[in-house]
Order: structure tokens, then sequence, then C-alpha cells
């Protein structure tokens, strides 16, 4: 596979890599400004070159991957006898260049349920950098027409048409966000006992009022669940300061609430600079740009 079918690869997978590009050539080198070869964490795709400048890109890249880091950066490699190297040495004469961009997996989705609410939360979701399952038992709810403005957008979207969407969500690989909004309150609760069933969800919200919130935690409490299991789910979901119950203002106020918690743990597309987190370089929440 070729560094652009490995990058289709590992975006499908979840799977996160650097992207390591030639950029500047100087003297002789093994390859030309242009070329590219993409790291993950145990594999490469491609040649910048071979030798100690491959080996050195690779360590680099790996050394991005681990961090989490998010912006790029150059790396500079001598190509002489006189230079320090780590893994061998390449005499071509020349020096190289090569820009690094790491490529982070995309969070993880999953509505359960795509009636009025759900259908209203895909289509903001799927604007955003994300992987998305759309799980629903009932076939009508996930027909291609009714979804044509959701599968459109930047979201990687899945659609599960299952008759026991527990298994979806047991499924999910590790760090998913889970939104729970079905037409139906058994179904809710199964899914909700599937939830707390994993530790390693990065967050599971209810949809519904207080009242049935208290009416789950009795019930999960019944199904062998401890407090701390209990208040990992949130209900009700959403920014509490958003008023009105149209599906739409719903559907706006979770998905805000979900970018806040993405904003937490997920990649850089997400992540808010130091100076918004800190009210801007004015004060205001103003950057400075417009």
């Amino acid at each position: 596979m070729d560094w652009l079918d490995a990058l289709q690869h590992l975006r499908a997978e979840g799977v996160p890599a650097v992207l390591a590009t030639v950029t500047e050539v100087r003297g002789h080198s093994p390859r030309e400004a242009g070329a590219k070869m993409v790291v993950s964490a145990d594999a490469s795709w491609d040649t910048v070159g071979g030798g100690n400048l491959e080996a050195t890109v690779v360590d680099r890249a790996r050394v991005l991957l681990a961090t989490g880091a998010g912006v790029p950066e150059t790396l500079g490699v001598e190509l002489t006898e006189h230079a320090v190297v780590e893994h061998g040495r390449q005499c071509c004469g020349g020096a190289v260049s090569v820009l690094l961009e790491p490529l982070h997996a995309r969070p993880v989705v999953a509505v359960f349920g795509v009636g009025h609410v759900g259908h209203e939360l895909a289509r903001v979701l799927s604007r955003l950098p994300l992987r998305l399952h759309l799980v629903d038992s009932r076939e009508d709810a996930l027909v291609p027409e009714r979804l044509a403005d959701v599968t459109g957008g930047t979201a990687q979207v899945h659609v599960h048409c299952v008759p026991a969407p527990e298994r979806v969500l047991a499924a999910l690989p590790a760090g998913a966000h889970v939104l729970v909004m079905s037409h139906d309150h058994a179904e809710d609760l199964v899914l909700c006992d599937a939830a707390l069933r994993r530790d390693d969800l990065g967050s599971v919200g209810l949809i519904g009022s207080r009242a049935k919130r208290t009416r789950f935690r009795a019930r999960l409490r019944g199904e062998g669940h401890d407090e701390a299991a209990v208040n990992r789910i949130v209900c009700p979901i959403g920014l509490p300061d958003v008023p009105g119950k149209a599906p739409a203002v719903v559907a706006v106020s979770v998905a805000a609430d979900l970018l806040r918690v993405l904003g937490e743990s997920g990649g850089p597309e997400f992540r808010r600079s130091a100076a918004e987190r800190s009210g801007g370089e004015d004060g205001t929440g103003r950057t400075g740009c417009v």
C-alpha cells in the first residue's frame, strides 16, 4: 500500500498517524522534494529515503504520536559523514527538511435512536470531523432518503439498523462517546446497562427528565451497578441554560455540550487554545482575529 492508501486505511480504522513529506533538499539526497511516507505507532508505508534519514523521521513521528502532539513540525537531517547519527551514516552530501504532520484519529460518537432529536443531532454532528455511528432498531428511521442530509457531511457516518442495539454499543472502540435517545425507555435502559458494563467509554449521555434519571438510577443499581458506575451516566443531557424543547433546539444544546467534552478529550480540531481558555489575548474571549 502506498502512502495515500495507507492514510485512507488508517482513517477508516481510526488509527492515528503522521504524514512525513520531504519539503526541501539541499545538495544530494536519496529522495526528491515531495516524497512522502506515513508512520503509525507500529508500521510505516512508502519511503522518504531509507537509512538514518528515514529511521530518524520514524522515531520522531512516533514521539509525536505518543505525546499526542497536534502541531506540525519540520525536522532537518544532515546527510554527511560528519553528521551526528543514531541509525548509520548516509554520505549523500546534502541536507533534507521533512514536514511531520500528526493526523489524529477522529473521535467516535454513537447516537442510539434516530428519532426527531436524534436526526437533528445527526445533522449537526455530521458537519464535524467525527466517526459518527447512527443506531436504531427501526428500519424506517434509517432509510437513505431520510439520512440524505446527514451522510453528505464531513463526518464518517456508519448506519446500524439492528434489533439489538446494545451489540453495537459493545463493539464500539474505547473512548467512544455514547448518546442514548431511543424511542423506547426499555431500550434506553438496556443500552445504559450495556454502557456501564464497559469502563472504557469516553462519555455516556441519556436523554430525559430528572424523573427519568431517578427511575433509571434505581433500576441500574438493581442490576448490580454501584453508585460510582451509575454516576457516569449524564442525564439530562445538553446545556441547562439553553431554553426550548423543540428537537432542533435540544439537538444544538446536546451538540454544544458534546463539543465541550471533546475539547477536553478529543483531537486538536476540538481543543481550544490557551488564549481562548483564558479569555483571549485581550481578556474578552477574542484572540485578535476577525
